[in-house]
């Protein structure tokens, strides 16, 4: 591919930088980066040399990068934690079934209590035979 010349602004001024065609887009989008952290620099500190603005300008992306780097960092190692977790997870057995015991009434309540309700409806029958008679 051939190279191409790019005008890109930072902190206000102009510079031209040769970059491989079909690549400026990454060059204006890195330059745009830069620019706002020299756009920073010039609203706090002022007017600078050239050099030492790209230069501070430089390490606060630097700054930023590395913070970001370390996020990273982290976010990979939680990812790996807990796919570890899930890998375990998945190869252990199965846990033990419960064993439940659900009460069972007696057979002699049960028959006691049948008993009680033939005499109470016997009696209600009785009672309405008389009421009717």
């Amino acid at each position: 591919m051939s190279q191409i010349e790019v005008e890109i602004s930072i902190g206000g001024r102009t510079f031209e930088v040769a970059c491989q065609r079909g690549e400026e887009q990454y060059l204006y989008s890195a330059a745009k980066m830069l620019d706002t952290e020299a756009d920073v620099l010039v609203s706090q500190i002022g007017r600078m040399p050239e050099a030492r603005m790209l230069l501070m300008a430089g390490l606060m992306l630097a700054d930023k990068t590395a913070g970001l780097e370390e996020r990273l960092r982290e976010a990979e190692d939680r990812i790996g934690a807990l796919q570890t977790q899930l890998t375990e997870l998945q190869n252990a057995p199965a846990p033990e079934p419960h064993r439940i015991e659900v009460p069972v009434i007696p057979t002699d309540v049960t028959d006691a209590l049948a008993e009680l309700a033939a005499r109470a409806e016997a009696l209600a029958e009785t009672a309405e035979e008389k009421a009717a008679g």
